[in-house]
């Protein structure tokens, strides 16, 4: 297939990587999000996003082929690759399969610690939704990628326990490049880190850690994860012109000053947590 051959495939192919087992069915119900309804579910487990497919960010256009065979860069991937397997079966391991997990609400709370500060339906409503439909556009930025270069991913190379088993098959038949995850992730970790910005570096650095759980659950490559936060980048920088977006951006700020304000405490045990993380930094250091 050439790349101008190509037509958006997204629906096709990235949410089996952001909501493992979510996908009951293909494509039939998802429209252009001209008009966007948080309670739309587009398939099980999402809701609409701000961006209109049209203005979703293209992975094919704007990232490089994954690395080649014989290159420096697909050797740094094997070499990464392989440092992770020292962490299998540790609090490290656990917390990347807490990470692998996008379906809400479990994944709205995954940078309450960094927030020092509860997301939640209940207690933080506005943040909770931002979070859920920013999900829908980021994810949707992978697609193209995704389906064009199918990279094969790491589990199916090495023979090693991938950390959420019940996706091997799915996963066996998605792209690995670049990483749904880690462009989800990284997408939260820039809104939030403009929500609250006295918590920023710790949100940046947690959004760098979600993004390395799937090279700890072996079911990326590092170079999927380093490609992925450029989308993560172009989603947001394009979220930035959607006027509904920017008015949820302020009324979360106003909303989680107020969380503070009233003592609510973060919604995950943020001991275990970061001593989870401190097991292993960076694989790529």
């Amino acid at each position: 297939m050439n790349k101008a051959d190509r037509k958006p495939v997204w629906c096709r192919t990235a949410m089996t990587v952001l909501i493992a087992g979510a996908l009951a069915s293909g494509c039939a119900g998802i429209k252009e999000n001209t008009a966007p309804n948080p309670a739309l579910g587009l398939f099980p487990g999402l809701v609409e996003g701000y961006l209109a497919v049209k203005d979703i960010p293209d992975s094919l256009a704007l990232l490089p082929p994954p690395p080649a065979k014989g290159s420096a860069a697909l050797a740094l991937d094997t070499e990464i690759s392989q440092r992770s397997f020292s962490l299998r079966d540790t609090p490290r391991w656990t917390q990347a399969i807490s990470d692998a997990d996008l379906r809400f609400p479990h994944a709205a709370s995954t940078f309450s610690c960094a927030l020092n500060a509860p997301v939640s339906e209940a207690e933080t409503p506005r943040l909770y939704s931002l979070l859920h439909r920013t999900l829908t556009d980021a994810g949707g930025s992978t697609g193209n990628a995704k389906h064009y270069y199918n990279r094969t991913r790491p589990f199916v190379i090495n023979g090693q326990p991938l950390c959420t088993p019940d996706d091997r098959v799915s996963l066996e038949h998605d792209g690995s490049y670049p990483s749904g995850h880690t462009t989800v992730g990284w997408s939260w970790a820039l809104i939030l880190a403009e929500v609250s910005p006295a918590q920023g570096g710790a949100i940046l650095a947690r959004g760098l850690a979600f993004g390395e759980s799937r090279n700890v659950c072996n079911a990326h490559w590092h170079s999927d994860v380093v490609q992925a936060r450029s989308m993560a980048a172009g989603s947001v920088a394009r979220l930035h012109a959607n006027h509904a977006f920017l008015a949820d951006l302020n009324a979360a700020k106003a909303e989680l000053t107020s969380a503070r304000e009233r003592g609510l405490k973060p919604s995950r045990d943020c001991s275990a947590e970061a001593a989870a993380l401190a097991l292993q930094p960076s694989l790529a250091q």
